[in-house]
Protein backbone atom coordinates (compact mmCIF):
# COMPACT_ATOMS: atom_id res chain seq x y z
CA UNK A 1 0.00 0.00 0.00
CA UNK A 2 1.23 3.42 -0.78
CA UNK A 3 0.16 6.40 1.82
CA UNK A 4 -0.84 9.20 1.11
CA UNK A 5 1.58 11.95 1.75
CA UNK A 6 -0.50 14.96 3.85
CA UNK A 7 1.47 15.54 7.17
CA UNK A 8 3.17 19.46 6.82
CA UNK A 9 1.00 22.33 6.09
CA UNK A 10 3.23 23.07 2.66
CA UNK A 11 2.03 19.30 1.76
CA UNK A 12 -1.21 19.55 2.21
CA UNK A 13 -2.04 22.92 0.47
CA UNK A 14 -0.09 21.10 -2.63
CA UNK A 15 -2.20 18.67 -2.69
CA UNK A 16 -5.52 20.85 -2.08
CA UNK A 17 -3.68 23.02 -5.22
CA UNK A 18 -3.79 19.83 -7.44
CA UNK A 19 -7.01 19.15 -6.64
CA UNK A 20 -8.64 22.13 -7.92
CA UNK A 21 -6.07 22.20 -10.74
CA UNK A 22 -7.09 18.60 -11.87
CA UNK A 23 -11.53 18.33 -10.67
CA UNK A 24 -12.33 17.01 -13.47
CA UNK A 25 -10.06 14.47 -14.43
CA UNK A 26 -9.95 13.45 -10.36
CA UNK A 27 -13.76 12.83 -10.95
CA UNK A 28 -13.44 10.81 -14.14
CA UNK A 29 -10.42 8.80 -11.75
CA UNK A 30 -13.45 8.65 -8.68
CA UNK A 31 -15.93 7.63 -10.65
CA UNK A 32 -14.48 4.67 -12.14
CA UNK A 33 -14.33 3.56 -8.48
CA UNK A 34 -17.71 2.99 -8.51
CA UNK A 35 -18.26 0.69 -11.75
CA UNK A 36 -21.88 -0.77 -10.59
CA UNK A 37 -23.58 2.63 -9.84
CA UNK A 38 -25.98 4.14 -12.54
CA UNK A 39 -24.49 7.41 -14.13
CA UNK A 40 -26.70 10.42 -14.78
CA UNK A 41 -27.01 11.10 -18.67
CA UNK A 42 -23.80 9.39 -19.48
CA UNK A 43 -21.59 11.70 -17.69
CA UNK A 44 -19.49 10.88 -13.91
CA UNK A 45 -22.49 11.79 -11.79
CA UNK A 46 -23.45 8.99 -9.54
CA UNK A 47 -27.43 8.16 -9.06
CA UNK A 48 -29.54 5.25 -7.97
CA UNK A 49 -32.01 4.33 -10.48
CA UNK A 50 -35.14 5.85 -8.58
CA UNK A 51 -33.32 9.59 -9.13
CA UNK A 52 -34.08 9.42 -12.09
CA UNK A 53 -37.62 10.35 -13.57
CA UNK A 54 -38.55 9.45 -16.47
CA UNK A 55 -39.66 12.51 -17.69
CA UNK A 56 -39.57 16.93 -15.91
CA UNK A 57 -41.28 17.09 -13.18
CA UNK A 58 -42.85 20.21 -11.89
CA UNK A 59 -41.96 21.49 -8.45
CA UNK A 60 -45.30 21.08 -7.66
CA UNK A 61 -45.59 17.10 -8.56
CA UNK A 62 -42.36 16.94 -5.28
CA UNK A 63 -42.92 16.25 -1.97
CA UNK A 64 -40.53 17.97 1.40
CA UNK A 65 -40.64 15.84 4.09
CA UNK A 66 -38.98 16.75 7.54
CA UNK A 67 -37.31 14.55 9.68
CA UNK A 68 -36.66 16.74 12.90
CA UNK A 69 -33.94 13.84 14.29
CA UNK A 70 -32.29 11.53 11.78
CA UNK A 71 -29.66 9.00 12.22
CA UNK A 72 -26.11 9.97 12.95
CA UNK A 73 -23.61 9.70 9.69
CA UNK A 74 -22.06 6.45 9.89
CA UNK A 75 -18.84 8.26 8.30
CA UNK A 76 -18.04 11.43 9.04
CA UNK A 77 -14.80 12.48 8.35
CA UNK A 78 -13.44 12.94 12.05
CA UNK A 79 -11.24 11.37 14.11
CA UNK A 80 -8.97 8.57 13.02
CA UNK A 81 -10.51 7.78 10.15
CA UNK A 82 -9.63 11.32 8.78
CA UNK A 83 -6.01 11.81 10.37
CA UNK A 84 -3.90 10.68 6.96
CA UNK A 85 -5.52 14.06 5.24
CA UNK A 86 -5.33 16.34 7.86
CA UNK A 87 -2.54 18.78 8.36
CA UNK A 88 -0.91 19.40 11.56
CA UNK A 89 -0.29 22.69 13.26
CA UNK A 90 3.44 24.38 14.08
CA UNK A 91 2.89 22.75 17.54
CA UNK A 92 2.76 19.40 15.95
CA UNK A 93 -1.08 19.18 16.72
CA UNK A 94 -3.78 17.63 14.05
CA UNK A 95 -5.91 20.04 13.23
CA UNK A 96 -9.56 18.37 14.19
CA UNK A 97 -10.81 18.20 11.06
CA UNK A 98 -10.98 19.32 7.30
CA UNK A 99 -13.15 22.12 7.85
CA UNK A 100 -10.73 23.22 10.16
CA UNK A 101 -8.06 23.07 8.04
CA UNK A 102 -9.40 24.98 5.57
CA UNK A 103 -10.11 27.75 8.18
CA UNK A 104 -6.83 27.90 9.44
CA UNK A 105 -4.57 27.17 6.08
CA UNK A 106 -6.65 27.88 2.87
CA UNK A 107 -9.93 30.02 3.66
CA UNK A 108 -11.85 30.92 0.50
CA UNK A 109 -13.49 34.29 1.01
CA UNK A 110 -16.83 32.12 1.67
CA UNK A 111 -16.56 29.81 4.62
CA UNK A 112 -19.46 29.70 6.41
CA UNK A 113 -20.81 26.88 9.02
CA UNK A 114 -24.50 27.64 8.21
CA UNK A 115 -27.47 25.92 8.90
CA UNK A 116 -28.20 23.42 6.19
CA UNK A 117 -30.48 20.55 4.79
CA UNK A 118 -29.49 17.18 5.18
CA UNK A 119 -30.85 15.09 2.02
CA UNK A 120 -31.34 11.52 3.69
CA UNK A 121 -34.17 10.03 1.12
CA UNK A 122 -35.37 10.59 -2.58
CA UNK A 123 -37.61 9.15 -4.33
CA UNK A 124 -38.10 10.81 -8.50
CA UNK A 125 -39.96 8.25 -9.94
CA UNK A 126 -42.90 7.38 -7.83
CA UNK A 127 -41.57 3.32 -8.41
CA UNK A 128 -39.88 2.58 -4.83
CA UNK A 129 -42.66 3.15 -2.33
CA UNK A 130 -46.32 4.20 -2.47
CA UNK A 131 -47.32 7.84 -2.52
CA UNK A 132 -45.71 11.43 -4.71
CA UNK A 133 -42.20 11.54 -5.71
CA UNK A 134 -40.61 13.15 -2.40
CA UNK A 135 -37.10 13.94 -1.01
CA UNK A 136 -36.87 13.51 2.57
CA UNK A 137 -34.50 16.08 4.47
CA UNK A 138 -33.41 16.89 8.12
CA UNK A 139 -30.92 19.30 10.24
CA UNK A 140 -26.88 19.19 9.16
CA UNK A 141 -24.26 21.91 9.06
CA UNK A 142 -22.28 22.76 6.05
CA UNK A 143 -18.72 21.68 7.77
CA UNK A 144 -20.52 18.43 8.65
CA UNK A 145 -19.91 18.08 4.97
CA UNK A 146 -16.46 19.68 3.97
CA UNK A 147 -15.39 17.36 6.81
CA UNK A 148 -16.58 14.39 5.33
CA UNK A 149 -16.76 14.82 0.97
CA UNK A 150 -13.89 17.67 1.03
CA UNK A 151 -11.70 14.71 2.71
CA UNK A 152 -12.14 11.88 0.45
CA UNK A 153 -11.25 14.44 -2.59
CA UNK A 154 -8.05 14.93 -0.54
CA UNK A 155 -7.42 11.34 0.14
CA UNK A 156 -7.97 10.22 -3.28
CA UNK A 157 -6.09 13.14 -5.07
CA UNK A 158 -3.03 12.48 -2.10
CA UNK A 159 -3.18 8.66 -3.25
CA UNK A 160 -2.61 9.65 -7.09
CA UNK A 161 0.15 12.02 -6.28
CA UNK A 162 1.97 9.55 -4.22
CA UNK A 163 0.95 6.52 -6.00
CA UNK A 164 4.09 6.93 -8.55
CA UNK A 165 1.82 6.52 -12.03
CA UNK A 166 3.30 6.62 -14.52
CA UNK A 167 6.61 5.01 -13.75
CA UNK A 168 8.54 8.62 -13.97
CA UNK A 169 6.52 10.56 -12.05
CA UNK A 170 8.86 12.91 -10.52
CA UNK A 171 8.20 13.59 -6.63
CA UNK A 172 5.15 15.17 -4.88
CA UNK A 173 6.81 18.59 -4.97
CA UNK A 174 7.62 18.95 -8.47
CA UNK A 175 6.63 21.14 -10.87
CA UNK A 176 6.16 18.25 -13.27
CA UNK A 177 3.53 17.01 -11.41
CA UNK A 178 1.57 20.03 -10.63
CA UNK A 179 1.07 19.89 -14.29
CA UNK A 180 0.37 16.36 -14.90
CA UNK A 181 -3.05 15.31 -15.83
CA UNK A 182 -4.00 12.72 -13.28
CA UNK A 183 -3.51 8.79 -14.42
CA UNK A 184 -7.23 7.44 -14.55
CA UNK A 185 -6.33 4.02 -13.53
CA UNK A 186 -8.21 2.67 -10.63
CA UNK A 187 -6.48 3.54 -7.96
CA UNK A 188 -6.32 0.60 -5.06
CA UNK A 189 -9.20 1.05 -2.80
CA UNK A 190 -6.46 0.09 0.37
CA UNK A 191 -5.09 3.61 -0.27
CA UNK A 192 -8.41 5.33 0.18
CA UNK A 193 -9.41 3.92 3.68
CA UNK A 194 -11.58 6.91 4.40
CA UNK A 195 -13.70 6.65 1.33
CA UNK A 196 -14.44 2.94 1.71
CA UNK A 197 -15.47 3.69 5.26
CA UNK A 198 -18.42 5.76 3.04
CA UNK A 199 -19.21 2.43 1.26
CA UNK A 200 -21.85 3.68 -1.20
CA UNK A 201 -21.67 7.43 -1.98
CA UNK A 202 -25.27 7.28 -2.62
CA UNK A 203 -26.20 5.65 0.75
CA UNK A 204 -27.56 9.00 1.95
CA UNK A 205 -28.31 7.91 5.04
CA UNK A 206 -24.81 7.04 6.05
CA UNK A 207 -23.09 10.67 6.25
CA UNK A 208 -24.28 14.27 5.90
CA UNK A 209 -25.42 14.82 2.42
CA UNK A 210 -24.35 18.30 1.39
CA UNK A 211 -27.13 19.23 -1.46
CA UNK A 212 -27.24 22.07 -3.98
CA UNK A 213 -30.09 22.98 -6.04
CA UNK A 214 -28.36 23.48 -9.53
CA UNK A 215 -30.48 25.06 -12.28
CA UNK A 216 -29.75 25.30 -15.87
CA UNK A 217 -31.54 28.90 -16.77
CA UNK A 218 -33.40 28.83 -20.55
CA UNK A 219 -34.34 31.94 -22.07
CA UNK A 220 -36.49 30.44 -24.66
CA UNK A 221 -37.62 33.11 -27.89
CA UNK A 222 -40.61 33.36 -29.25
CA UNK A 223 -40.28 29.94 -31.58
CA UNK A 224 -38.52 28.24 -28.99
CA UNK A 225 -35.16 28.53 -29.47
CA UNK A 226 -33.18 29.14 -25.88
CA UNK A 227 -30.05 30.03 -24.76
CA UNK A 228 -28.68 29.32 -21.29
CA UNK A 229 -26.51 31.55 -18.60
CA UNK A 230 -23.07 29.61 -17.59
CA UNK A 231 -20.86 30.84 -14.42
CA UNK A 232 -17.03 30.36 -13.59
CA UNK A 233 -16.01 29.40 -10.26
CA UNK A 234 -13.73 31.61 -8.79
CA UNK A 235 -11.62 28.98 -6.56
CA UNK A 236 -10.21 32.13 -4.34
CA UNK A 237 -14.29 32.56 -3.10
CA UNK A 238 -15.55 29.49 -3.28
CA UNK A 239 -14.58 26.09 -1.47
CA UNK A 240 -16.66 23.95 -3.84
CA UNK A 241 -15.47 23.34 -7.50
CA UNK A 242 -13.18 26.17 -7.55
CA UNK A 243 -12.06 26.71 -11.23
CA UNK A 244 -14.90 25.04 -12.91
CA UNK A 245 -17.72 26.03 -15.24
CA UNK A 246 -21.02 25.53 -13.67
CA UNK A 247 -24.39 26.13 -14.49
CA UNK A 248 -26.29 28.96 -12.89
CA UNK A 249 -27.56 29.86 -10.06
CA UNK A 250 -26.32 26.86 -8.18
CA UNK A 251 -26.44 26.62 -4.68
CA UNK A 252 -26.58 25.19 -1.25
CA UNK A 253 -30.03 24.04 -0.15
CA UNK A 254 -30.06 25.95 3.44
CA UNK A 255 -32.69 28.33 5.11
CA UNK A 256 -32.37 31.88 4.87
CA UNK A 257 -31.31 32.00 8.92
CA UNK A 258 -30.54 29.34 11.84
CA UNK A 259 -33.60 30.06 13.54
CA UNK A 260 -35.77 27.07 14.32
CA UNK A 261 -38.52 28.42 12.36
CA UNK A 262 -37.18 29.00 9.21
CA UNK A 263 -35.56 25.67 8.84
CA UNK A 264 -39.90 24.21 8.12
CA UNK A 265 -40.83 27.70 6.52
CA UNK A 266 -37.83 27.59 4.05
CA UNK A 267 -37.85 23.77 3.48
CA UNK A 268 -39.08 24.82 -0.28
CA UNK A 269 -36.71 24.15 -3.89
CA UNK A 270 -38.38 27.36 -5.21
CA UNK A 271 -37.79 29.60 -2.50
CA UNK A 272 -34.16 28.55 -2.30
CA UNK A 273 -34.74 28.81 -6.49
CA UNK A 274 -35.59 32.02 -5.96
CA UNK A 275 -33.28 33.15 -3.49
CA UNK A 276 -29.96 32.16 -5.92
CA UNK A 277 -31.46 33.86 -9.17
CA UNK A 278 -31.36 37.53 -6.58
CA UNK A 279 -28.01 36.47 -5.26
CA UNK A 280 -26.44 34.95 -8.31
CA UNK A 281 -27.81 37.02 -11.58
CA UNK A 282 -28.39 40.14 -9.82
CA UNK A 283 -25.65 40.30 -7.45
CA UNK A 284 -28.35 40.35 -4.47
CA UNK A 285 -27.32 40.18 -0.84
CA UNK A 286 -27.61 36.71 1.30
CA UNK A 287 -28.48 39.05 4.23
CA UNK A 288 -32.34 39.33 4.08
CA UNK A 289 -34.52 41.30 6.06
CA UNK A 290 -36.32 38.67 8.65
CA UNK A 291 -38.29 38.75 11.94
CA UNK A 292 -38.08 36.09 14.40
CA UNK A 293 -35.40 34.12 11.73
CA UNK A 294 -38.16 33.57 8.90
CA UNK A 295 -38.15 35.76 5.48
CA UNK A 296 -41.81 37.02 4.14
CA UNK A 297 -41.75 35.48 0.73
CA UNK A 298 -45.10 37.20 0.08
CA UNK A 299 -43.78 40.76 0.41
CA UNK A 300 -40.38 40.33 -1.38
CA UNK A 301 -41.26 42.05 -4.67
CA UNK A 302 -38.79 39.78 -6.68
CA UNK A 303 -40.35 37.01 -5.29
CA UNK A 304 -43.61 37.90 -6.24
CA UNK A 305 -42.74 38.93 -9.47
CA UNK A 306 -41.06 35.04 -10.31
CA UNK A 307 -44.39 33.67 -8.68
CA UNK A 308 -46.87 35.44 -10.83
CA UNK A 309 -44.54 34.34 -13.80
CA UNK A 310 -44.46 30.93 -12.63
CA UNK A 311 -48.24 31.04 -12.17
CA UNK A 312 -48.90 32.73 -15.57
CA UNK A 313 -46.83 30.00 -17.22
CA UNK A 314 -44.33 32.27 -18.49
CA UNK A 315 -41.49 30.44 -15.99
CA UNK A 316 -41.85 26.57 -15.67
CA UNK A 317 -39.57 25.04 -13.38
CA UNK A 318 -39.14 21.90 -13.90
CA UNK A 319 -36.55 19.02 -11.59
CA UNK A 320 -34.51 16.18 -13.96
CA UNK A 321 -33.17 13.95 -11.55
CA UNK A 322 -30.43 14.12 -8.69
CA UNK A 323 -26.90 12.68 -8.64
CA UNK A 324 -23.60 12.93 -6.62
CA UNK A 325 -20.20 13.95 -7.38
CA UNK A 326 -18.13 11.13 -6.94
CA UNK A 327 -15.33 13.07 -6.43
CA UNK A 328 -16.82 15.60 -3.50
CA UNK A 329 -19.74 13.23 -2.48
CA UNK A 330 -21.69 16.78 -2.93
CA UNK A 331 -25.18 16.10 -3.94
CA UNK A 332 -26.93 18.04 -6.65
CA UNK A 333 -30.53 18.04 -7.13
CA UNK A 334 -30.67 19.07 -10.66
CA UNK A 335 -33.17 21.56 -12.32
CA UNK A 336 -34.13 23.57 -14.95
CA UNK A 337 -35.77 27.37 -15.64
CA UNK A 338 -37.51 28.33 -18.90
CA UNK A 339 -38.48 31.15 -18.77
CA UNK A 340 -40.13 33.23 -21.89
CA UNK A 341 -38.08 35.73 -23.84
CA UNK A 342 -39.82 38.71 -22.28
CA UNK A 343 -40.23 37.99 -18.73
CA UNK A 344 -36.03 36.81 -18.29
CA UNK A 345 -35.36 40.33 -20.28
CA UNK A 346 -37.50 42.14 -17.42
CA UNK A 347 -36.73 40.46 -14.69
CA UNK A 348 -33.30 40.07 -15.13
CA UNK A 349 -32.10 43.37 -16.60
CA UNK A 350 -29.80 43.92 -14.22
CA UNK A 351 -27.78 40.82 -15.02
CA UNK A 352 -24.25 40.82 -13.33
CA UNK A 353 -21.02 40.16 -14.96
CA UNK A 354 -19.29 39.12 -11.27
CA UNK A 355 -20.72 37.84 -8.26
CA UNK A 356 -19.15 36.73 -5.07
CA UNK A 357 -18.32 33.48 -6.30
CA UNK A 358 -16.49 33.96 -9.57
CA UNK A 359 -18.05 35.65 -13.01
CA UNK A 360 -20.45 35.20 -15.79
CA UNK A 361 -19.23 33.42 -18.95
CA UNK A 362 -19.93 35.71 -22.18
CA UNK A 363 -19.49 34.31 -25.23
CA UNK A 364 -18.77 36.17 -28.93
CA UNK A 365 -19.60 39.46 -25.89
CA UNK A 366 -22.90 37.82 -24.76
CA UNK A 367 -23.99 35.89 -21.62
CA UNK A 368 -26.34 34.19 -23.64
CA UNK A 369 -25.05 30.90 -24.86
CA UNK A 370 -27.10 29.55 -27.47
CA UNK A 371 -28.92 26.26 -26.15
CA UNK A 372 -28.42 24.02 -29.25
CA UNK A 373 -26.44 20.28 -29.21
CA UNK A 374 -22.83 22.19 -30.37
CA UNK A 375 -22.68 23.85 -26.99
CA UNK A 376 -24.43 21.09 -25.02
CA UNK A 377 -21.20 19.25 -26.69
CA UNK A 378 -18.84 21.53 -26.10
CA UNK A 379 -19.50 21.86 -22.18
CA UNK A 380 -20.11 17.87 -21.81
CA UNK A 381 -17.54 16.21 -23.92
CA UNK A 382 -14.21 17.00 -21.68
CA UNK A 383 -13.05 19.69 -23.77
CA UNK A 384 -13.80 22.31 -21.03
CA UNK A 385 -13.61 22.27 -17.39
CA UNK A 386 -16.80 22.09 -16.15
CA UNK A 387 -18.55 20.63 -12.98
CA UNK A 388 -20.05 17.13 -13.20
CA UNK A 389 -23.67 18.14 -11.68
CA UNK A 390 -23.13 20.86 -14.73
CA UNK A 391 -22.24 18.50 -17.41
CA UNK A 392 -25.19 16.03 -16.60
CA UNK A 393 -28.20 18.61 -16.38
CA UNK A 394 -26.85 20.56 -19.46
CA UNK A 395 -27.45 17.03 -20.91
CA UNK A 396 -30.76 16.09 -19.56
CA UNK A 397 -32.12 19.33 -20.72
CA UNK A 398 -31.49 18.99 -24.41
CA UNK A 399 -32.85 15.27 -23.82
CA UNK A 400 -36.06 16.72 -22.74
CA UNK A 401 -35.95 19.77 -24.88
CA UNK A 402 -39.35 18.68 -26.47
CA UNK A 403 -40.92 18.87 -23.76
CA UNK A 404 -39.43 21.32 -21.93
CA UNK A 405 -40.84 24.02 -25.14
CA UNK A 406 -37.46 24.41 -26.29
CA UNK A 407 -36.68 23.68 -30.36
CA UNK A 408 -33.92 21.16 -31.39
Amino acid sequence: MTEPLTTGAGQWRRIRRLLNEHRQELAAMAAGLYPDLPRVAGTDLLCWPEWRPAAPLDLAELRLDWISAPPRPAADGTGAAAAHVLPRTAAGQAYPAYAAAIEALDRPALFENRVCYRLLDADLTGETRAGPRRLRFGPSRYFEAVNLGQAVAHELTAAWAASGSPPDRPPLDSAALDSAAPDCAALDWAALPLRASVGDPCALPRRSALTAVTTLTLRRAPGGAASFLLHWRDPALVNHAGGLYQVMPAGIFQPVSAAPAARRHDLSLWRCLTREFSEELLGGSEEYPTRAGRLDYGRWPFHRELAAAREAGTLRVSCLGLGVDPLTLATDILTVAVFEADVFDRVFRGLVTENAEGRVVTQDGSAAIPFTQASVDRFTSGGEPVQTAGEALLRLAWQHRDLLGIAG
